[in-house]
């Protein structure tokens, strides 16, 4: 098959870790086996929130990554929050409706809001517009991929498609204006954000996106839109990432493991009340289990870490390579996921759901019953779900996994593998190549 070039445009991209870069980690590792050979334009210098520096070694070894420079200016956040160099960003900027914020943040957010539009990447246009240019003329690109957030990669895209006329795919993993991470703009700056936002959808010759609750947001937004433009191409797992050998062995305490961010509303808050309830009635005992938290954690929840009457039970690690968590899903008896219940929330599908998904264990999830996450263990029947302030419910389903635990049992509770394997990465890669291709 003979290759065509793409151009990937990526501000996300290894040595980043998060969930966020492993979407187009995997297409530029797959989308060769479809006829499209990926040309790689990121940032040399990016600021990102965590890093990863195993996933350098997952990029192939054939595939050309250009970076350039950008300027960052969170830096300049620090200094007026006050914050030391190297604090994450997104999991102390995002704040619950009633939490208090001091005047530092108030203008440094006010800051962000009013000049950095569509966000703070916004610094890397020049730089990567300009070696974008060089990039499609050098490799004879065919066609331009970007994946956002940033939104600054779109803006990057749609001038180069202006000034080039090739074929655009917009790629999103999550909605731009309005949503729960965005700024709150006064009207000037968000009138221009909205006119950004509507360009790209319009401009873009489809729109990739990772749950359908993108396509819903922007079309409702702009129903003037060409709908049959927009795609749902789901994330998903990758079994190759999986270790060759996982270790059989059952856990000595029932394990519940969670993995990624919390912040804000995204906070164990109900779980915890449901431990004390299940502590209290003696049905399950402290040193019985263990409940694991990996990932990076705004300040109130590490507050609520700190102050539970059931210190041993927990078990707290920062942010680890993709490789390590994987590993440590492994090693677990059930899965948590944790979803707020603001409206954006109830249609997001982050990645590692599917990765819970691949790992074949029991989910855990505290969501909206109506949620897109909902649907999706509702369909590949992996896992049970309870509203945030359902706490009883939280209650019977942590202490009827328990039983099934020693019962050895848990297994039959982990999902439909067949429906399940149609979450591959490799399937959505194949899915944006026919985009590229139309």
């Amino acid at each position: 098959m003979k290759q065509k070039n793409v151009l990937v445009i990526a501000y996300y991209f290894p040595p980043s870790g998060g969930p966020g870069v492993q979407r187009v980690l995997k297409h530029v590792q797959y989308l060769k086996q479809f006829g499209w050979n990926p040309i790689v334009l990121t940032v040399s210098n990016g600021q990102f929130p965590a890093r990863d520096e195993s996933l350098l070694e997952h990029i192939p070894k054939d595939v050309l990554v250009v970076r350039t420079k950008i300027f960052e200016p969170y830096d300049l956040y620090r200094i007026l929050t006050g914050k030391k160099n190297g604090t994450s960003i997104d999991v102390n900027v995002i704040k619950k409706d009633d939490q208090k914020i001091s005047w530092k943040e108030k203008l440094a957010e006010w800051i962000r809001a009013t000049f950095f539009i569509p966000d703070a990447r916004i610094g890397w246009r020049f730089s990567a517009i300009s070696k974008g240019l060089e990039l499609i003329k050098e490799h004879n690109i065919e066609a331009i991929y970007s994946s956002s957030p940033p939104y600054t990669c779109s803006i990057i895209a749609r001038s180069l498609k202006k000034k080039t006329g090739l074929r655009w795919v917009a790629g999103f993993r999550d909605p731009w204006t309005g949503f729960i991470s965005s700024p709150k703009r006064w009207f000037l700056p968000s009138a221009i954000d909205k006119h950004l936002e509507f360009s790209t959808f319009n401009e873009a010759d489809a729109v990739e996106c990772a749950w359908e609750g993108i396509i819903k947001d922007a079309l409702e937004k702009y129903p003037t839109l060409d709908k049959s433009k927009f795609f749902h191409v789901p994330n998903g797992y990758d079994s190759a990432d999986f270790p060759s050998e996982i270790d059989t062995t059952a856990t000595s305490k029932f394990t519940i493991t969670y993995t990624g961010s919390l912040y804000g509303r995204r906070n164990p808050k109900s779980l915890f009340e449901a431990l004390e309830i299940i502590f209290n009635k003696g049905i399950i005992s402290p040193i019985q289990c263990t409940f694991r938290f990996i990932g990076r954690f705004g300040a109130e929840v590490e507050e609520m870490f700190q102050s539970v009457s059931f210190p041993e039970s927990l078990e707290i690690h920062g942010y680890m390579s993709h490789e390590e968590s994987i590993r440590y899903l492994f090693k677990s008896d059930v899965l948590l996921l944790i979803v707020d219940e603001s409206k954006e929330s109830a249609e997001i599908v982050p990645g590692k759901v599917y990765e819970y998904l691949g790992v074949l264990k029991p989910i855990l999830a505290i969501a909206p019953h109506d949620g897109a996450i909902a649907s999706l263990i509702r369909e590949t029947d992996a896992g049970a779900i309870a509203h945030q302030t359902e706490v009883e419910n939280i209650v019977s389903i942590i202490e009827e996994y328990f039983l099934c635990w020693q019962e050895k049992t848990l297994h039959q509770k982990a999902g439909k593998k067949e429906v399940i394997e149609r979450y591959e990465r490799k399937e959505s890669t194949k899915k944006l190549a026919s985009l590229l291709q139309q």
